[in-house]
């Protein structure tokens, strides 16, 4: 068993040692995409076309207020517009045709209702309308419904009957509309047409009509629905390997939308064919586009560039009855605001480097040795992992780390993303939490010393032992309910070093636990370095593990792994007598983790009064430290090592300062904020946190001082 020890002892130098080779491998990675990340930097504004047709439907001339609002589109900054595919009533409202049921129809050419058919009528508002549509409307129809279509006039113009019920003819899904196209191309706006998977793929029509995009200056297309062009016949026609090559045939990209309830199905396939020409999308929903102030959208579109690597902002823009004014009214204006002049969206993102233009693709290089350096990190993951469980249980460390290394082979066999997540997940946990065990020994060195008990021993009915008559010596009444933290016979105050001496010791003992923490940061970036992260086409799993895990494994160790045997401090914790200051306590603790937990992740959300402090933050700083870390963790972290060094109660408040490390290294797995981002947010959160911690210290120092004084005047009234 003693050679084992020592063996482990060997290893654990080893591990530390593949550790900073697995950093140093990952800093070259690190380095492209720190490249990479520069290289996409023009941001598009597009504008959904059908919202403006649906706005202009509640206006007295529809097609005059349409020709208005491009041009003032144009003037504040919208440089494009999003054109869906077409539906028979979407053509009616844009003025392209009418459609009548069969009781109208009927009306309109004075004669009774037919009791045994019940067909779509369909008159074109020109010649021109005509020429266009009736071949759109009979390919839909005839030739992939298999409904019959056949011509019918009235008085004049032109149109066709389709032997469908309206209800059921409106709900088919024709190509985009060419007049809309044609009209939007020549006022001078870039294209971004709107496909879904409701048309049955054809690859010669496909191609046909990527033809025409190309001629008409289409860079980008965006999906509608939740399944891209091609996905539902994919195992039948390989549509979406057809789809991939018309689309890299023509140059032309994929755009991803942000924050979807559901990733829309096949784009990971799509954007993997087509070589992630993809860019990152934000729409803004006609709610807020109505409801929010201009400064508030303009701040919101700067971040989303800043922080998420988006570089096209989508504008929806819907009519609302308002009763107090007595009119439709339409948030179109707001959003001009929003955008133009010197404090709008435009100018905002120019200043910040992201000047308005066409959303352009993330170059990137791939060098072959990538894959030997990301191999190097994997191994330094699996020792970071082997070091922390050691941490725990030394005898199991040597085990771990050869069992890490098979595993993780044969896991990269079978699936290498899931691979590297699962070792970017271990190493995000376990460096935090060894930053944590590792201040906790170094307290505990420079207190009770070297790992081992200090005070008395026991006896079996429970008697202290004393072991001279020192008076530090005592039990305290908090000992049963700490478990390691109260050893019986274990000090509660530590004497022999000054304030200046334990400033300093703290000082130097968060930074130290920090750069352990901040070991993880570059092997995560390493092992997670797919530009699928960046576009968030995956995304780093266990993100609540990572939040709740470093906190409750430093509660572990300093609960049950210090001070004495593991198996006696945690009979000890069990054996605790449960009253109802526990269980309120537990559901304090319970409501707080739970929402600790809500605003964990991309998902969380925040309550006003915190949005407002980040806007405050944001224009402050330029970018907006970790509310968590510098108002809380860090701080208290600081002020627990300060106080542990003299009290040993204080040591509870490292569980909080877990929360800090931990966030240090959560900051940098979310992939898609540029690494200089997210550098500058956990550098500013260290400041800020050290200046406050700082300050709770001398507040305490202050207080302390005031009591002492308060209990010597005390003691003399008494004594006088």
């Amino acid at each position: 068993m003693l050679k084992w020890q020592q063996w482990n002892r060997v290893a654990r130098r080893l591990l530390w040692a593949l550790v900073l080779v697995g950093v140093i491998a990952s800093i070259p990675i690190a380095a492209n995409r720190w490249q990479m990340e520069k290289t996409s930097k023009q941001v598009e504004f597009v504008f959904d076309y059908s919202d403006l047709v649906l706005v202009a439907s509640y206006q007295a001339k529809p097609a005059e207020f349409i020709r208005a609002e491009l041009e003032k589109m144009k003037a504040a900054g919208i440089g494009a517009m999003s054109v869906f595919e077409s539906r028979l009533d979407e053509l009616e409202t844009a003025g392209r045709l009418s459609l009548y049921d069969e009781a109208e129809a009927a009306l309109l050419q004075g004669m009774p209702v037919p009791a045994d058919q019940n067909y779509t009528y369909v008159l074109f508002e020109g010649t021109r309308e005509k020429q266009v549509y009736e071949p759109i409307i009979r390919e839909r129809f005839e030739n992939d419904a298999g409904i019959p279509v056949r011509a019918w006039t009235l008085k004049g113009k032109q149109g066709l009957i389709i032997e469908t019920p309206l209800p059921d003819a409106v709900l088919k899904t024709m190509n985009p509309d060419p007049m809309a196209l044609e009209q939007l191309n020549q006022a001078g706006f870039q294209l971004v047409p709107r496909l879904s998977d409701r048309i049955a793929y054809d690859q010669q029509e496909t191609d046909t009509m990527l033809a025409w995009f190309k001629e008409l200056g289409v860079t980008r297309i965006l999906f509608d629905g939740e399944a891209v062009k091609g996905f539902n016949e994919q195992a039948n026609l390989r549509s979406l390997d057809g789809f991939a090559e018309l689309l890299n045939k023509y140059g032309i990209g994929l755009a991803s939308i942000e924050n979807l309830k559901k990733p829309q199905l096949g784009l990971n396939t799509l954007a993997f064919k087509t070589h992630y020409n993809v860019a990152r999308l934000y729409s803004l929903s006609d709610k807020d586009a109505a409801a929010l102030k201009p400064d508030v959208i303009s701040d919101r579109f700067l971040l989303a560039a800043k922080d998420r690597n988006i570089r096209m902002f989508y504008l929806n823009a819907g009519p609302s009855a308002n009763l107090d004014k007595g009119m439709i009214t339409n948030p179109l204006d707001n959003l001009y605001t929003s955008l133009a002049g010197t404090d709008g969206a435009v100018e905002k993102l120019d200043r910040a480097g992201f000047p308005n233009g066409k959303a352009e693709a993330f170059e990137r290089t791939q060098p072959g040795w990538h894959k030997a350096l990301k191999a190097v990190a994997a191994v330094g993951a699996v020792g970071l992992i082997a070091l922390m469980i050691g941490a725990f249980f030394g005898v199991l460390t040597i085990p771990v780390f050869l069992l890490g290394l098979v595993g993780s082979a044969g896991l990269y066999v079978l699936n290498s993303s899931l691979m590297e997540q699962a070792l970017a997940l271990g190493a995000s946990i376990s460096a935090p939490t060894l930053a944590m065990i590792w201040a906790i020994n170094r307290i505990y060195a420079h207190t009770d010393g070297p790992r081992r008990s200090v005070g008395g021993e026991w006896s079996r009915n429970g008697t202290l032992i004393a072991q001279g008559a020192d008076a530090t010596f005592q039990v305290s009444p908090w000992s049963g309910m700490l478990g390691g933290l109260g050893q019986p016979g274990s000090r509660w105050i530590f004497h022999g070093l000054s304030a200046g001496r334990r400033l300093s010791m703290a000082l130097v003992m968060f930074a130290f636990a920090t750069l352990i923490s901040l070991l993880a940061v570059p092997i995560v970036i390493g092992l997670l370095n797919s530009i699928t992260y960046s576009l968030v086409l995956q995304q780093f799993r266990g993100v609540n593990l990572l939040a709740l895990a470093p906190m409750g494994l430093t509660a572990i160790y300093l609960f049950l792994f210090t001070g004495g045997s593991v198996w006696t401090s945690l009979r000890r914790v069990l054996g605790l007598q449960i009253t109802i200051l526990w269980v309120a306590a537990a559901g304090v603790i319970g409501v707080v983790g739970l929402y600790y937990l809500s605003r964990t992740g991309n998902s969380g959300t925040a309550p006003a009064f915190e949005l407002v402090f980040r806007n405050i933050l944001e224009s402050t700083f330029g970018v907006r430290p970790r509310t968590k870390e510098f108002l809380l963790a860090h701080p208290l972290m600081l002020l627990g090592l300060f106080l542990a060094l003299r009290y040993r109660a204080a040591w509870v408040l490292l569980v909080i300062g877990a929360m800090g490390q931990l966030s240090i290294v959560g900051t940098f797995t979310h992939i898609h904020t540029p690494m200089l981002v997210s550098l500058i947010r956990v550098l500013l959160g260290l400041g800020l946190g050290t200046i406050i911690g700082l300050a709770l210290i001398a507040i305490w120092q202050i207080g302390e001082a005031l009591f002492r004084k308060f209990c010597k005047k005390g003691k003399a009234a008494v004594h006088g």
